[in-house]
């Protein structure tokens, strides 16, 4: 038997500083509406896609850099997004700044084919520093802007299948995938803002593709669920970020990937019960896994199982 969710990666090329939110929404659309066109049930956008990324710029002013932040999710420049996917009957993951009760977040949420929000995630593995360095070409300041997310990672029943939610940094950490992976997650969605160098290592410039597919790769095979990660890609604001947005089975086979820097789609047939093979035979956790065994490298090494810190606190 299959159930297929037939999934589209809405890849965004650069969004200009003045550009307004209505304008982006407007993009979003555009692409739902292809999405749907192409029988697409389910459509995923980048990180922080109502806006450019604006932790690589240093905002000093509290009131310009709330500017930056949603305070409501659906609001009026955004409700035309919900108003689609209720017209179209298609659900849509959403990456964007949050703001709640004073507190600043690296947000997604998962919407239904009725335009309802069913699930939210905050952004946890937050990359980047807490104040501005003057001698790097942009900033990466998501430790100053953001707070820790505080939801950890829940997987909700939805479109017919276990879905999860991650943020670009979370997918370079284990912890993030096996949260999900140990609650049977089907199918992870993320977005990202990924730029093409690094200033603090630009030993791994010409590796950032490759260690993106990497991560991704690696966390769809090694949890048996399909991935659908988005980017934020080109030059924006003088920053070039990666693309290659993409749909990766739980094989760790990339199913489709786009192939510009621009706004593109791509679409892919996912068999959620393909996960099955993976979940009941190599990666059943059940059977082979053993975590009462991981407190012996504790005891021997001092180093925690889970967090890799000294007694793992």
């Amino acid at each position: 038997m299959s159930r297929i969710l037939t999934v589209g990666v809405a890849q965004l090329g650069p969004i200009a500083r003045a550009e307004s939110r209505r304008q982006v929404v407007s993009r979003l659309v555009g692409m739902m509406e292809e999405a749907a066109r192409m029988g697409a049930d389910l459509i995923v956008y980048p990180e922080a896609a109502l806006t450019a990324f604006f932790p690589h710029w240093a905002i000093e002013d509290a009131a310009e850099l709330d500017s930056w932040f949603e305070t409501a999710m659906p609001n009026p420049e955004v409700a035309p997004l919900f108003d689609a996917a209720r017209r179209l009957r298609i659900g849509f993951h959403l990456g964007y700044a949050e703001l709640s009760e004073g507190h600043h977040f690296n947000t997604a949420i998962l919407v239904d084919k009725s335009g309802a929000i069913v699930g939210k995630y905050r952004k946890i593995h937050l990359p980047g520093y807490d104040a501005v360095r003057p001698e790097r070409p942009f900033q990466n300041l998501e430790k100053k802007y953001f707070e820790v997310g505080d939801l950890g990672w829940p997987v909700w029943e939805c479109l017919g299948g276990k879905l999860g939610m991650m943020i670009c940094n979370d997918r370079r950490w284990p912890e993030s995938w096996r949260v999900m992976g140990l609650q049977g997650v089907e199918l992870v969605m993320l977005g990202y803002n990924t730029p093409t160098v690094d200033p603090a290592m630009p030993q791994t410039d010409d590796l950032g593709n490759f260690h993106n597919a990497l991560v991704m790769q690696a966390g769809a095979y090694q949890n048996g669920t399909w991935v659908v990660a988005a980017a934020k890609a080109g030059v924006e604001e003088g920053v070039d970020q990666i693309g290659q947005s993409c749909i990766i089975a739980p094989s760790g086979e990339v199913a489709a990937m786009c192939t510009t820097l621009g706004d593109e789609l791509q679409v892919a047939r996912c068999d959620l019960d393909l996960c099955n093979s993976y979940k009941e035979s190599i990666f059943n956790f059940a059977k082979h896994r053993r975590p009462e065994h991981y407190g012996l490298i504790v005891e021997r090494t001092g180093v925690g199982p889970v967090l890799g810190r000294p007694g793992g606190k």
